[in-house]
C-alpha cells in the first residue's frame, strides 16, 4: 500500500526550481508580516499554512511518507528566500523543516507514529542535553526543561536532547534525541523575550517524568557514523548523509536571507540619504559603497560554498562512499562561521548610514538584530570547530562528533 501511494505521489512532486520560485514569491508577503511576526514572538499561522500548501516542509521528507526527498540545496534555497522576507520565518522554517530528515533516521515504528495518520505533521526540537534520563524496561523516563524550541506551538511532536547515564561505572554517557508527542509535554510561551529573531517562537518545553520507548530515541553516535535505524527503510542516498551536516546548515542558512535584506536596505537608505551636517550624499560615499560591495561579494561567495558543499556531500552519498573526516570538519567550520561573518558585514554598513539606521522604522534594523541573535546558537560558534579542523588535517579523530 505504501509503495502504491508513493508511485502516485511522485507524479505530483514539484521541481526544485518551482519550490524556490514559490518561496521567492512569498518575500513581499513575509516582509509585510514581519512586524507582526516580531511583535507576536512567533511566525503567524497564515505563514505556516502557506508554507504547508507550497510543500516546503516536505522537501527533506521521504517519498514513502508523502515527501519529496530532494537534494538539500533545494531546501536551503527555499530557506534563504523565506529569510530574505523575514529572517525569523526563515530560521523557523530551517529548524522545523529539517526535522523530517531526522525523523527518517529514527526506527520505522517511530516514523509511523509521527506520519502514519498525517504526513504533514511537524516536529520541533531542542538538543540541549539538559534532561534527566532514567533507563527503565523498554525505554526511558525523561524529565526536564528545554529552551529554544523553535516553532514549537506549530508542531505536534518534539525532539529533545539528553544524556543517558552509563550502564557501567566509568563508562561514557550516551547522547540521544528523544521523540515525544504533544500530549507528553507543555510549552511555556512567556520565556522568549529577546532582541533579535523574536518571531521564531523558540519557546521552552517542559517534560515531567514521561516514558519514552527505545524506538523513539536517536543516538548521536548513529548520526555521526551514518548508521541509523531508519536507513533500513529509507534507503535513498540522501539519508546516508551525516545528520549534523544537515542540521548545522539549517541554523546558519537563514543568515543569508537576513544579510541580503540588509544589503537591500543599505542601498535603499543610501539612495536618498544626504547628511544634514556635511551635506554629502551617501550614494557617493566611497566607504559605504565599498562596504555594500564587500557584503554582496562575500555573501555570494558563502552561498557558492554552501551549494558546492552539498553537491560534494551528495556525490559521496550517491557513490556509496564515506565522507572524509577532513571534509566533514571543514564543512562544519564553514557553517559555523557564516552567521558571524555576515553580522560583521552588516555592522560595516550600519555604521556608515548615520542616524537613518538607528530608528525602529529603519529597514536595516531588524535583519541587523536578527543576525546578531543568530550568532548565539552553539552551532554558529566557529571556535568550537577549529581544533577538529586542524586535527583532521593530521589524521586525528574529532573531539566534537556532531559533524
Amino acid at each position: 500500500m505504501a509503495s502504491a501511494v508513493a508511485i502516485s505521489h511522485v507524479d505530483a512532486i514539484p521541481s526544485g526550481s518551482e519550490l524556490v520560485a514559490r518561496a521567492r514569491a512569498m518575500i513581499p508577503t513575509l516582509r509585510k508580516r514581519a512586524q507582526a511576526c516580531v511583535a507576536g514572538r512567533d511566525v503567524p499561522a497564515e505563514s505556516i499554512a502557506e508554507m504547508h500548501e507550497a510543500g516546503f516542509f516536505r522537501i527533506l521528507q521521504p517519498q514513502r511518507w508523502g515527501g519529496y526527498e530532494m537534494h538539500p540545496n533545494v531546501f536551503y534555497d527555499v530557506q534563504k528566500a523565506l529569510a530574505e522576507g523575514c529572517m525569523s520565518t526563515g530560521w523557523m522554517y530551517g529548524v522545523v523543516g529539517c526535522h523530517p530528515y531526522e525523523i527518517a533516521l529514527f526506527h520505522e515504528e517511530a516514523q509511523a507514529e509521527v506520519w502514519g495518520e498525517d504526513t504533514s505533521t511537524l516536529v520541533s526540537s531542542s538538543y540541549q542535553p539538559v534532561g534527566k534520563v532514567t533507563p527503565v524496561e523498554g525505554g526511558f523516563r525523561l524529565s526536564g526543561r528545554w529552551g529554544f524550541s523553535t516553532g514549537s506551538v506549530h508542531c505536534q511532536w518534539v525532539v529533545l536532547g539528553a544524556m543517558v547515564p552509563p550502564s557501567e561505572p566509568g563508562g561514557a554517557p550516551d547522547m540521544r534525541a528523544f521523540l515525544l508527542p504533544r500530549a507528553d509535554y507543555t510549552i511555556d510561551t512567556d520565556c522568549w523575550h529577546v532582541f533579535g529573531l523574536q518571531g521564531t517562537g523558540s519557546h521552552d518545553v517542559i517534560v515531567d517524568d514521561v516514558f519514552v520507548p527505545e524506538h523513539r530515541t536517536h543516538r548521536s553516535v548513529d548520526g555521526f557514523l551514518c548508521n541509523n535505524p531508519g536507513q533500513e527503510t529509507n534507503t535513498g542516498p540522501l539519508y546516508t548523509l551525516p545528520w549534523a551536516q544537515v542540521f548545522m546548515r539549517s541554523v546558519s542558512t537563514a543568515a543569508f536571507g537576513g544579510a541580503r535584506a540588509a544589503i537591500s536596505a543599505a542601498r535603499e537608505i543610501a539612495a536618498s540619504r544626504v547628511s544634514t551636517n556635511t551635506g554629502k550624499a551617501s550614494k557617493d560615499d566611497p566607504f559605504l559603497l565599498a562596504a555594500i560591495a564587500r557584503a554582496h561579494a562575500e555573501v555570494s561567495e558563502m552561498e557558492m560554498t554552501l551549494r558546492v558543499t552539498f553537491e560534494d556531500l551528495m556525490d559521496h552519498a550517491e557513490k556509496g562512499e564515506a565522507i572524509p573526516m577532513e571534509k566533514r570538519t571543514l564543512y562544519a567550520y564553514n557553517s559555523a562561521s557564516v552567521v558571524r561573518r555576515m553580522a560583521d558585514l552588516v555592522d560595516d554598513m550600519v555604521k556608515l548610514l548615520g542616524g537613518r539606521a538607528i530608528y525602529n522604522s529603519s529597514p536595516i534594523l531588524q535583519p541587523w538584530l536578527d543576525l546578531h541573535a543568530g550568532r548565539a546558537h552553539v552551532a554558529n560558534d566557529p571556535a568550537n570547530r577549529t581544533g577538529d579542523v586542524v586535527g583532521a588535517l593530521g589524521g586525528q579523530a574529532p573531539g566534537f562528533t556532531f559533524l
